[in-house]
Protein backbone atom coordinates (compact mmCIF):
# COMPACT_ATOMS: atom_id res chain seq x y z
CA UNK A 1 0.00 0.00 0.00
CA UNK A 2 1.26 3.74 -1.06
CA UNK A 3 1.82 6.09 2.32
CA UNK A 4 -0.86 7.88 0.66
CA UNK A 5 -3.53 5.36 0.75
CA UNK A 6 -1.83 4.14 4.26
CA UNK A 7 -2.29 7.91 5.83
CA UNK A 8 -5.86 7.92 4.46
CA UNK A 9 -6.94 4.12 5.88
CA UNK A 10 -5.04 5.84 9.55
CA UNK A 11 -7.58 8.42 9.44
CA UNK A 12 -10.30 5.67 10.56
CA UNK A 13 -8.74 4.00 13.31
CA UNK A 14 -8.94 5.51 16.86
CA UNK A 15 -6.12 4.91 19.21
CA UNK A 16 -8.31 4.25 22.17
CA UNK A 17 -10.69 1.52 20.27
CA UNK A 18 -8.57 -1.21 21.93
CA UNK A 19 -7.20 -2.70 18.89
CA UNK A 20 -3.71 -2.82 18.85
CA UNK A 21 -2.97 -4.04 15.55
CA UNK A 22 -1.91 -0.89 13.90
CA UNK A 23 -0.10 1.41 16.16
CA UNK A 24 1.52 3.68 13.99
CA UNK A 25 2.10 4.27 10.12
CA UNK A 26 5.03 4.27 8.39
CA UNK A 27 5.38 6.60 5.08
CA UNK A 28 8.51 5.78 2.90
CA UNK A 29 8.69 9.05 0.23
CA UNK A 30 5.21 10.40 0.77
CA UNK A 31 3.91 11.75 -2.19
CA UNK A 32 3.12 15.48 -0.50
CA UNK A 33 2.74 16.91 -3.99
CA UNK A 34 3.29 16.28 -7.55
CA UNK A 35 6.48 17.83 -8.80
CA UNK A 36 6.42 21.07 -9.81
CA UNK A 37 2.96 21.92 -7.79
CA UNK A 38 3.65 22.77 -4.28
CA UNK A 39 0.86 24.88 -3.95
CA UNK A 40 -1.12 22.25 -4.31
CA UNK A 41 -0.35 19.94 -1.42
CA UNK A 42 -1.66 16.23 -0.56
CA UNK A 43 -2.07 16.65 3.22
CA UNK A 44 -5.42 16.46 4.29
CA UNK A 45 -5.58 13.31 5.79
CA UNK A 46 -2.54 13.82 7.56
CA UNK A 47 -4.14 16.48 9.87
CA UNK A 48 -6.49 13.43 10.77
CA UNK A 49 -4.12 11.00 11.79
CA UNK A 50 -4.25 10.10 15.54
CA UNK A 51 -1.22 7.52 15.66
CA UNK A 52 2.47 7.93 15.64
CA UNK A 53 4.11 8.48 12.37
CA UNK A 54 7.29 8.03 10.66
CA UNK A 55 8.08 9.90 7.64
CA UNK A 56 11.44 8.39 5.74
CA UNK A 57 12.07 11.28 2.56
CA UNK A 58 14.64 11.63 0.79
CA UNK A 59 15.88 15.47 0.52
CA UNK A 60 16.05 15.93 -3.04
CA UNK A 61 12.35 14.52 -3.63
CA UNK A 62 10.54 16.30 -6.34
CA UNK A 63 7.47 14.78 -4.75
CA UNK A 64 7.96 16.15 -1.53
CA UNK A 65 9.34 19.40 -0.81
CA UNK A 66 11.23 19.47 2.64
CA UNK A 67 10.25 22.04 4.29
CA UNK A 68 6.41 21.93 3.01
CA UNK A 69 6.86 18.51 4.78
CA UNK A 70 8.40 20.21 7.73
CA UNK A 71 5.55 22.34 8.30
CA UNK A 72 2.76 20.10 7.13
CA UNK A 73 4.22 17.71 10.15
CA UNK A 74 4.47 20.45 12.54
CA UNK A 75 0.38 20.80 12.23
CA UNK A 76 -0.05 17.27 12.84
CA UNK A 77 -2.03 15.85 16.02
CA UNK A 78 -0.18 12.83 15.85
CA UNK A 79 3.48 12.40 16.78
CA UNK A 80 5.42 12.14 14.72
CA UNK A 81 9.24 11.75 13.31
CA UNK A 82 10.58 12.80 9.74
CA UNK A 83 13.70 11.09 8.86
CA UNK A 84 16.08 12.43 5.85
CA UNK A 85 17.92 10.61 3.38
CA UNK A 86 20.12 12.86 2.38
CA UNK A 87 19.90 13.68 -1.70
CA UNK A 88 17.96 10.82 -2.04
CA UNK A 89 15.44 11.34 -4.51
CA UNK A 90 11.75 10.04 -4.87
CA UNK A 91 12.64 6.53 -5.72
CA UNK A 92 14.74 6.42 -2.66
CA UNK A 93 17.97 6.82 -5.48
CA UNK A 94 21.23 8.42 -4.07
CA UNK A 95 23.73 9.36 -6.70
CA UNK A 96 27.22 7.39 -5.97
CA UNK A 97 25.38 4.84 -2.84
CA UNK A 98 24.20 1.50 -3.70
CA UNK A 99 20.22 0.58 -3.57
CA UNK A 100 21.23 -2.19 -0.79
CA UNK A 101 23.22 0.66 1.27
CA UNK A 102 20.23 3.26 1.28
CA UNK A 103 17.83 0.55 2.09
CA UNK A 104 20.23 -0.36 4.64
CA UNK A 105 20.15 2.97 6.31
CA UNK A 106 15.98 3.37 5.82
CA UNK A 107 15.61 0.07 7.77
CA UNK A 108 17.63 0.71 10.04
CA UNK A 109 15.74 3.86 11.06
CA UNK A 110 12.33 2.02 10.70
CA UNK A 111 13.59 -0.60 13.10
CA UNK A 112 14.55 1.72 15.54
CA UNK A 113 11.20 3.76 15.57
CA UNK A 114 9.00 0.49 15.81
CA UNK A 115 10.91 -0.26 18.76
CA UNK A 116 10.83 3.47 20.58
CA UNK A 117 6.71 3.11 19.68
CA UNK A 118 5.75 -0.55 20.78
CA UNK A 119 7.92 0.79 24.00
CA UNK A 120 6.06 4.00 24.17
CA UNK A 121 2.86 1.30 24.19
CA UNK A 122 3.79 -0.76 26.92
CA UNK A 123 3.80 2.69 29.58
Amino acid sequence: MGSRAAAAVMCHIEPDDGDDFVCGLICISYPLHHPKQQNKLRDENLFRIKEPVLFVSGSADEMCEKNLLEKVAQKMQAPNKIYWIEKANHSMAVKGRSTNDVFKEINTQILFWIQKITEMDKK
